[in-house]
């Protein structure tokens, strides 16, 4: 899997990417990640990547020019998806990093600054939001798609397995882990953790995350299938939550 950002800042995107899972990718060669800075191809003396915008306002909006021929010097296969962060994309969910990790190939192109001027959107395939808020510049909304993904390429991981039951991979919260010690300070890991029946583990763990989901992320609930036994829990804790408040 090849990842490269076009942003202004390129050693905010390498001195994060040599680090921990990714970084370990990147050492085994199952990740490449490059940077390529629009500033190398400005055309003026000063190498300005930006001006002030048509019709006044505060800050600066980065020019069209020097992000062209920054994505457009970039050798990508045809049809890869070309990502424009920003806050009026798609919210990114982990459903967009199951399916970009089926990529061989992402470019990223990170705005700063006041924001960017509207034909750069042009470039991009796709348009991608961390959520309803605004942050200086797109790079750190790119790391974070670039390890949510990178992850997910075969090899990264050292126990594919340990990927299924993670939140949001199944559709809902994770449940509690635990380690050792079993006590700490009062707080005792659960006997059925410890008990050496995996049975009764995994149900209750799917039960723990059923409950976690429905007090922190009820919403994730309606796109779930249950059986029997778990529609039941749940509403059992519906009931026992009700009348506790």
């Amino acid at each position: 899997m090849k990842f490269v950002v076009v942003t202004l800042f390129p050693d905010l995107i390498m001195s994060y990417c040599r680090t921990s899972i990714i970084g370990r990718g990147m050492e085994s060669g199952k990740i490449l990640v490059e940077t390529c800075n629009p500033r190398e191809f400005c055309t003026d003396k000063y190498r300005r990547v930006d001006d002030t915008p048509y019709g006044g306002g505060p800050g600066m909006v980065l020019k069209p020019e020097p992000m062209f021929a920054a994505v457009e010097s970039i050798d990508k296969p045809e049809g890869s998806p070309v990502i424009l962060m920003t806050p009026h994309g798609e919210p990114f969910k982990q459903a967009i990093a199951e399916e970009l990790a089926h990529e061989t190939h992402i470019v990223f192109i990170c705005g700063h600054y006041e924001g960017f001027d509207e034909r750069i959107r042009t470039l991009a395939t796709r348009e991608i939001s961390l959520g309803d808020f605004v942050m200086t510049g797109g790079e750190l909304a790119a790391l974070t798609i670039i390890d949510a993904v990178g992850r997910l390429v075969p090899g990264v991981i050292g126990k594919p397995i340990s990927l299924a039951d993670e939140s949001f991979v199944s559709g809902i919260l994770e449940a509690p882990q635990y380690t050792k010690p079993a006590e700490f300070r009062g707080m005792i890991v659960p006997q059925v953790l410890r008990g050496g029946n995996h049975k009764e583990v995994a149900l209750w763990r799917r039960r723990e995350a059923l409950r976690r989901t429905y007090l922190r992320r009820p919403d994730l609930l309606a796109n779930i299938e249950l059986n029997r036994d778990e529609q039941k829990f749940l509403n059992e804790l519906k009931e026992y939550t009700a009348v506790d408040e």
